[in-house]
């Protein structure tokens, strides 16, 4: 029995070795492709706060390396959102021998639905919410100052802004996985939103630039992705006499 229990284990780290070997390959592979474009991609990613600056100025480097690393940095991140379907696929593929038959059904739609929302996410961010912050910060910022933001910190920022709407997008998947592997009901959820509300606009004050306009374009879309978790789960979830829920692949 140890024996079994021994081969069981080194064959599912056989198998963690080989699903994270070709999600690296996949990400190494798209970012070399992106690599001649590194400083088009990055002027696209500046082009919102170029939009808000005062003619004539630009964005500055303060590092000697800078402007070679950011570049690269913005296509990994690039990159990674590419490679994201094969990567969310890979994880997938590695956990789904231990679900049930009707779990398994939900794989190719979680994963889809998994990429798509943290793009539209980021879309969010980058079409709307970094044009309301970067007016603001134009608008609160003195006459006698002339702003020349530094590159390397601009990054941070739109990275930090990037992965919390993203994330934020994916309320509902994660919403839906909870109730269909049974952590928690239906119920509850609609018990525990009033929690949720608050808990959004909390996350949203801390994340977010000190004006109110950003923080309500991310709580409120995460307390409306919330609701929408909820109203998919209770349209996917099988009934206690599906016979699928008793049936594993």
């Amino acid at each position: 029995m140890a024996d079994l229990q021994e081969e069981s284990f080194i064959s599912h780290l056989i198998e963690l070795r080989t699903r994270l070997v070709r999600a690296a390959a996949a990400f190494a592979i798209v970012f070399l492709c992106l690599m001649p474009f590194a400083s088009q991609i990055y002027d696209l990613l500046a082009a919102p706060m170029m939009a808000t600056l005062p003619q004539g100025t630009r964005m500055i480097a303060t590092g000697v390396v800078t402007p070679f690393f950011v570049p690269i940095k913005v296509t990994m991140m690039a990159a990674f959102v590419i490679a994201l379907p094969f990567l969310l696929w890979q994880a997938w593929a590695f956990i789904a021998p231990g679900l049930y038959a009707h779990e398994k059904r939900l794989a190719a739609p979680l994963v889809i639905a998994s990429t798509l929302l943290f793009v539209i996410g980021m879309a969010f961010c980058y079409f709307f919410v970094f044009k309301t912050v970067f007016k603001f910060i134009a608008a609160f910022a003195p006459t006698s100052i002339t702003p020349a933001p530094d590159i390397e910190q601009y990054l941070s920022f739109v990275m930090t802004m990037f992965m919390a709407f993203g994330l934020t997008f994916e309320v509902p998947v994660v919403v839906i996985l909870l109730v269909t592997a049974g952590l928690v009901t239906i119920e509850k959820l609609k018990e525990v939103r009033s929690y949720v509300i608050v808990g959004a606009f909390v996350i949203a004050a801390v994340i977010t630039p000190p004006d109110v306009t950003s923080q309500i374009m991310l709580a409120v879309p995460m307390c409306l992705l919330y609701e929408l978790g909820i109203i998919i789960a209770r349209m996917i979830t099988p009934r206690p006499d599906d016979p699928a829920i008793q049936a594993r692949d």
